[in-house]
Formats: structure tokens, sequence, C-alpha cells
């Protein structure tokens, strides 16, 4: 199954339309139901033991529910949510335009590095390789059988059409082995990562770079 990169609809939406905010409804649902807040939970905590504080940023972070949780800085194309914490800086900016990487030691990502085709996650993975120290995401795991089982989801939980059609182009988007830092471009000699396909259909990458790398 070859990975292809399609446009996803809630991207085109105006943030407060109807159809958007029930796809959100729905994204905070395929989180919980695919443990990936648990997964969150686990793993974040002890990355940001060896990240220097305030150094953390959650990018495509949308309602910014992981961010806030979890004391992240947040990067997104859309403005800060209602009640957003003062003492947590959000950036209000084209990830691919963004220029101040340098600021953040920890990269994370929820359901967002699919977005990007070969080209674009090559440009991130070239500034990472320099700017960054920890990268951390959840994507998409693109293999056949989660399309229909990921039907069968949106029907039991009466997903939106905008939910049903981004959730199956997400999986054609994803990834799965090693290809996220291969894509990334990301240097085994200062890296190490460490990947799982998780049966519910997500794949999971931890990249941190060695303790000897400047």
């Amino acid at each position: 199954m070859d990975r292809t990169v399609t446009p996803e609809l809630l991207d085109s939406l105006s943030p407060d339309s109807p159809a958007a905010r029930h796809s959100r409804r729905d994204l905070v649902w395929f989180n919980r139901l695919l443990g990936n807040n648990r997964w969150w939970r686990k793993t974040l905590p002890r990355l940001l033991l060896d990240t220097t504080p305030n150094r953390a940023l959650e990018i495509g972070a949308g309602d910014g529910a992981l961010a806030r949780a979890h004391r992240l800085d947040a990067l997104d194309q859309c403005p800060a949510p209602s009640g957003w914490p003062a003492d947590q800086t959000w950036h209000q900016h084209d990830v691919l335009r963004y220029d101040r990487w340098v600021d953040y030691d920890l990269i994370a990502a929820n359901f967002f590095l699919h977005h990007f085709t070969a080209p674009q996650l090559a440009q991130l993975g070239a500034i990472w390789n320099h700017t960054a120290r920890v990268i951390v995401a959840c994507e998409p795991w693109r293999a056949p059988g989660f399309r229909s089982g990921f039907a069968l989801l949106c029907a039991a939980m009466r997903a939106h059409a905008v939910s049903r059609h981004d959730g199956r182009v997400s999986i054609c988007a994803g990834f799965r082995q090693t290809e996220l830092p291969g894509f990334l471009g990301l240097d085994s000699q200062i890296w190490q990562w460490e990947i799982v396909h998780h049966p519910l259909g997500t794949y999971r990458f931890i990249a941190r770079k060695s303790r000897s790398t400047p």
C-alpha cells in the first residue's frame, strides 16, 4: 500500500463551522478510543524530564488539549483557543514557515506529520537534525485493514462525514516500519529511535539525540 497524501477536509473549513466543531469532537473520541491519550500521559512526562523547562513544543496543536495538559508551547495555523494559559506561548503560524525552532528541544506531534509530503518532511527534518533533541509523534499506521476497522468505528460513534473522509485519507498518508525517520532524514549517527505499531492502528515514534551530541 503506497503512501498518498491527500488534503483533509477539516483543514479547509472555518474553525467555527458546525462541521469543523463536530469533526474536532470526533477527534477527541478517536484519540481516547485508540489509546493515544493514555500513551501521551505515559510518554511525555519521562521525555520532559530530560528537556530544559519551557523548551517543548507541540506542532499542529489544534484545540490545544495535549499541549495544555503537559504545559507545552503550541504551534498551529489557527488562533489560540479560548482560555489558553498566559504562561504558555501559542504560535499562530504555518509550520513549514516557522523560524523559531532553535527555541525548542522537544517537538511533539499528534496525528499531524502525516499531512506532509516526503519533501516537506525532509524540510522539517533538516531543521530538527540541528535544533531538536527529542521528536515524539503518534501517527496513523498505514495498513489496508485499518480502513475497514476505521469505517466500523465511525459507524458505531456516528462520526461526521468530514471525519470519515479525513480518517480514510489519514490512513493512506500514514507511516510504517522506519519510514518516518527516513522521510525526516534523521542522521542515525546522532539519533536513536523506537517505533511501535499499535494494534489499534497507530504508529508511535520516539527519537532521541545522543547525549554526547552538542
